[in-house]
């Protein structure tokens, strides 16, 4: 019995001693750990900022040149266009969503296409826009750029998806909606 204590207090020293070193190891490890936690939705977050900001920025210089009101980023528009991307995300169709939103999609061959390489291809639009007629030239597209700068749209939110083909396709939702038949953008 006394061999048996001695075992057991030196097991339970053993025990505690280890324990001991365990939890400031482990104290450390999770210090470690929740800085670098914290420190990846930081990243996240400033990252996600400046994605915004790339959607942003140029919508609103095209919207500058006009004279109308800057374009304010939806966090809820953001979140259907994320919706509508990942269901083309299968086959990258260029298919609108048929929304109650203003609509405008980009296909872009790879992956390494920026929300500035999409509001540049509908902005090239412009050149296709006559505004005293409000139409585009004949066989000519151009209602993405006169979304972009519909006056009454004062809510954007994008998204970009990589395609199961390896394409980029980016949807950016406009509220309210602009292409109203019969009136102009601006």
């Amino acid at each position: 019995m006394e061999i048996r204590t001695k075992f057991s207090c030196s097991l339970l020293g053993t025990f505690l001693l280890l324990s001991s070193f365990l939890s400031v190891s482990l104290s450390y490890s999770y210090h470690d750990f929740s800085s670098q936690l914290i420190s990846r939705r930081l990243l996240k977050q400033s990252s996600s900022g400046n994605l915004i900001q790339q959607f942003l920025k140029p919508h609103n210089v095209l919207r500058a040149q006009r004279g109308l009101p800057p374009l304010k980023w939806s966090k809820k528009l953001a979140n259907y266009a994320s919706w509508w991307a990942n269901k083309r995300k299968g086959d990258c169709a260029l298919i609108h969503s048929n929304s109650n939103y203003g609509e405008n999609l980009f296909w872009g061959s790879g992956k390494d296409w920026k929300p500035e390489d999409a509001v540049a291809a509908w902005a090239a639009e412009k050149s296709n826009y006559n505004y005293k007629t409000n139409s585009c030239k004949q066989d000519k597209d151009c209602l993405h750029y006169t979304q972009i700068i519909w006056r009454k749209s004062s809510k954007v939110g994008c998204a970009k998806v990589v395609c199961r083909t390896g394409d980029t396709i980016i949807v950016c939702n406009y509220d309210p909606h602009g292409n109203v038949i019969g009136e102009k953008p601006f």
